[in-house]
């Protein structure tokens, strides 16, 4: 195809994207990669626009597919910004006149956040931090009186919490993770590290084997950051240390024992053959702990799909203890029942989750940045469906 104007099309951040996608969104945005790799995970709003590096584009077949005339503006993003360049370049010899492509692709949208202010009823100022395409949910809780704060299952991004915190003048005191994660890279030990502040586990994933050394937190065991307390609820299932952490009580961060909108899954750890045995901890964390929590408790998860009703970016994602109770189908379940919708209902495995699990023990380590990003790529999947 010959160039008919000397004309580049533009390059956006994924930072940029975020905002257009949380603006007016008076654009269409078109996703390059193969269809297995799309329907794997891909942004909500963008559709599906097969293109292989070095194509020419066939106008009259990408006008009849997409329905994009050459005045409608157009956002393009792949897996690493390189194909997506090249039909942003074929778009604007086509004559479109307002083309944008997204540099670094998916794997820089991997690392977009968002910070969210949570409604609390209490003294506690609580910030979920959103991680865009992920959907993992980490949080950041202060005493806004005395500026001190804690940061519960921080993503591999640490420089997002330390951004967010020192835009409020808070000091990170304390840094926790709920358990060991399957589908993300913690972290929790590298901003423990980076601050020289306490991490602190469940004293339960003692069990798991780590190879770091980590300050325990037995059951009912309460930490501080100024005036606010946070205590260590064990809410096995999802893992056998998993920890929920109640804040005044006003709210819990429940990790992935419990969702807006589900369970958490319990054979990443177990296995398939033990899979059952997770969930009768799960029933019992559930109904014997999180439940028994007052109604008004806000419950606030480590996950939401991206793709669902319960995410929408910009707003918390939240629930209560009332309204799991009375709205959560799952949780209406006498225990063997329960038991056995989570054993037969086995959803896909999130990428790489053996080796993810092996990083966050301390058994294992990415070689450079660029093998972390690989293994992160794709959604999470520790939810039960």
């Amino acid at each position: 195809m010959t160039r008919t104007a000397e004309r580049a099309p533009g390059e956006i951040s994924a930072e940029r994207l975020k905002e257009l996608l949380d603006g007016d969104r008076g654009f269409a945005l078109l996703d390059t990669r193969p269809e297995a790799d799309f329907e794997g995970w891909h942004i909500p709003a963008a559709e599906r626009c097969g293109f292989k590096p070095g194509a020419d584009l066939d106008v009259d077949l990408f006008q009849s597919k997409t329905g994009l005339e050459r005045d409608d503006s157009v956002v393009v993003i792949c897996a690493k910004g390189i194909t997506s360049e090249h039909l942003a370049e074929e778009l604007v010899t086509a004559g479109y006149e307002d083309v944008r492509h997204v540099e670094g692709g998916m794997r820089a949208w991997s690392a977009v956040y968002g910070a969210v202010d949570v409604e609390t009823a209490g003294d506690a100022t609580i910030v979920q931090m959103q991680r865009r395409a992920k959907g993992c949910l980490g949080y950041l809780v202060a005493d806004p009186e005395t500026g001190a704060a804690a940061a519960i299952d921080v993503s591999r991004h640490t420089e997002k919490y330390r951004e967010v915190a020192e835009e409020r003048e808070w000091d990170i005191e304390r840094v926790l993770d709920t358990h060991i994660h399957a589908d993300h890279i913690s972290g929790g030990r590298k901003l423990a590290d980076e601050l020289d502040v306490p991490y602190h586990l469940g004293e339960r994933v003692a069990e798991r084997d780590v190879a770091f050394e980590y300050e325990p937190l037995a059951r009912n065991d309460v930490v501080s950051v100024g005036d606010i307390d946070l205590k260590a609820l064990f809410t096995p299932g999802h893992t056998s240390g998993m920890a929920s952490y109640l804040v005044g009580d006003e709210a819990v961060l429940t990790g992935d024992t419990v969702f807006v909108d589900s369970v958490g899954r319990t054979e990443l750890q177990f296995g398939d053959a033990d899979a059952a045995a997770g969930a009768e901890m799960l029933y019992d964390s559930l109904h014997g702990t999180l439940l028994a929590e007052p109604d008004s408790v806000a419950v606030l998860p480590g996950h939401a799909d991206p793709a669902s009703d319960a995410f929408d970016p910009g707003s918390e994602v939240s629930t209560t203890v009332r309204h799991l109770r009375t709205n959560l189908a799952l949780l209406d379940r006498d225990r063997e029942s329960f038991v056995a919708h989570i054993t037969d209902s086995v959803p896909e495995k999130p990428p790489n989750y053996e080796q993810v699990i092996a990083i966050n023990r301390g058994q294992d380590a990415p070689e450079d940045d660029e093998e972390a990003i690989e293994l992160e790529l794709g959604p999470n999947r520790c939810a039960a469906e």
